[in-house]
């Protein structure tokens, strides 16, 4: 959800087990050597099957180097062992995010990075899937009341983390409805609100992702009681979470998530189709 990760519980942080220290220092040694071997951010991440954006991201410790392009930059990148020497560290640090998140949230952490399913409704902030970098630290920067500099970074840090669900495969299926409202909020400020546009723009060109916007002017609309999630964990039945004004639920019941399923149903059918979603995505980039 686009407010999940948000209250702090007695479990480590991300600092005090040393995960945030190790992918921060895995970025700097990947810089280090991708400048060495004389390639831009954009080269790597073409020799490694990644997207510019999330090279740097991985460069600047926001986003967990994963083990499979460990190996593949080590050859890239002539590194001699170096990088493929610390998957196996990766791999515990991956385990360790699922348990960092508040006791409240790992509940639904757990099922997310594990369903083969997830889809989203979203009507008060972008969800935090798809969120940049620049978007989640606003939503922590701005929430009442305050929080630390430290906090803001775990947070941000932990939310780009729940990300590598989309680098999975055999990849999850995934749908987001987005309220046109989202799309219209300059949150954070014009230059953040063009960087979240264009994350948009990309996350909708995945073949694994359909996104669609509910437009402003729709006269009727089967779900006025906030946001939520549905997920469909593997091997298991279909699941959905909500959460409000710090409230969560994860709701296994058949009947009820059911009547979460049917009013998802009705949206997408009401909501514009991927494609004129993502036209008028567009027209809001040429716009601003």
């Amino acid at each position: 959800m686009a407010n999940a990760e948000r209250e702090e519980g007695p479990e480590q942080s991300a600092e005090s087990d040393g995960t945030a220290h190790l992918f921060r220092a895995l970025g700097r040694q990947i810089k280090v050597l991708r400048e060495r071997a004389g390639l831009s951010q954009k080269d790597l991440g073409l020799a490694t099957h990644c997207g510019e954006d999330l090279i740097s991201a991985m460069e600047r410790g926001v986003r967990t180097p994963q083990p499979e392009f460990l190996d593949r930059a080590d050859s890239v990148l002539d590194a001699g062992g170096v990088l493929r020497a610390a998957t196996d560290e990766v791999r515990g640090a991956l385990s360790r995010v699922r348990t960092r998140h508040p006791g409240w949230f790992r509940g639904f952490a757990r099922v997310e990075a594990d369903s083969v399913a997830l889809h989203e409704y979203s009507n008060q902030a972008i969800p935090g899937l798809l969120q940049t970098e620049d978007y989640a630290r606003a939503v922590f920067t701005k929430r009442r009341p305050l929080l630390d500099e430290q906090t803001v970074e775990k947070r941000v840090a932990d939310r780009l983390a729940r990300q590598q669900i989309f680098e999975r495969w055999p990849a999850p299926t995934f749908s987001f409805v987005l309220e046109e409202a989202l799309l219209q909020r300059p949150l954070g400020g014009r230059a953040v609100h063009l960087g979240q546009l264009r994350r948009l723009s990309e996350v909708g060109r995945m073949r694994t992702v359909e996104l669609q916007v509910m437009p402003i002017e729709r006269d009727e609309h089967p779900s006025m009681d906030g946001p939520f999630t549905l997920l469909t964990p593997k091997g298991r039945g279909e699941a959905a979470y909500t959460e409000i004004q710090g409230h969560a639920r994860l709701i296994t019941d058949p009947d009820e998530v059911r009547l979460f399923s049917e009013r998802y149903g009705i949206m997408r059918a009401q909501a514009l189709t991927p494609r004129e979603s993502l036209v008028l995505i567009e027209k809001m980039l040429g716009e601003l």
